[in-house]
């Protein structure tokens, strides 16, 4: 194969889950927390989450204190935890052909754990090989390559090893900073929000995950 270790950001990259899930839990926090910003569209919010990301949104522009963040983190939970999103067509028949050859799924996400293992248990029927989500201290969750290191010391891994797939530019950021390979997640429907940039930065560009697939060159 062309890597031997696929690493996904989660939302909107693997499920379709910021429209039904994090979109609608964060207009209900900021009814709860400032209202005079809960008009906020879903194109605004999308724009944020690509930059200059989630974390600076509430922290930065919107001055949450950390009263406030675990306000918002509980509105945010209670969707995640029991609301399952639909996955994008084609993983099933990828995860099943990569790790029959051995390759490792890594999840590296803004979504808890907790979770993303509960998604890929009922939507895909196995544990992600590592999982780095939320719950993770700041300067260890992305864009900051912790992850990737992580990733690399636990399987004995290079950088060329590897290939992060994400629909914004977290994982991109992530990724360069250990010169590691990238992939826009261009099916995502984010893209329409994001894609211009995007298509001007990212090494590779593609538009499913059939066209992943075949990028990744697995040998029947």
């Amino acid at each position: 194969m062309r890597y031997a270790c696929l690493v996904l950001d989660h939302d909107d990259t693997v499920v379709q889950s910021t429209p039904a899930i994090h979109y609608p839990s964060f207009v209900e926090a900021l009814q709860v927390l400032r209202p005079e910003r809960a008009e906020m569209t879903l194109d605004e919010f999308i724009g944020y989450g690509f930059d200059p990301g989630i974390l600076p949104l509430l922290r930065d522009v919107l001055q949450l204190n950390e009263e406030e963040m675990a306000i918002e983190q509980r509105i945010w939970r209670k969707y995640t935890t029991t609301a399952l999103p639909k996955p994008y067509d084609g993983f099933d028949r990828l995860f099943a052909r990569f790790r029959a050859r051995g390759g490792k799924i890594c999840v590296v996400s803004h979504s808890e754990r907790d979770v993303i293992l509960r998604h890929y248990r009922e939507l895909f029927g196995f544990d992600p090989d590592q999982i780095f989500g939320w719950e993770l201290p700041e300067e260890k969750r992305k864009p900051h390559p912790y992850p990737l290191d992580a990733i690399m010391r636990e399987f004995s891994l290079a950088p060329s090893d590897l290939l992060m797939v994400d629909d914004l530019k977290p994982g991109m950021d992530m990724a360069r900073k250990r010169q590691v390979d990238f992939a826009w997640a261009g099916w995502s429907h984010t893209g329409p929000y994001v894609g211009k940039i995007m298509l001007e930065q990212a090494k590779y560009c593609l538009y499913s995950p059939s066209e992943l697939e075949q990028f990744l060159e697995i040998d029947d």
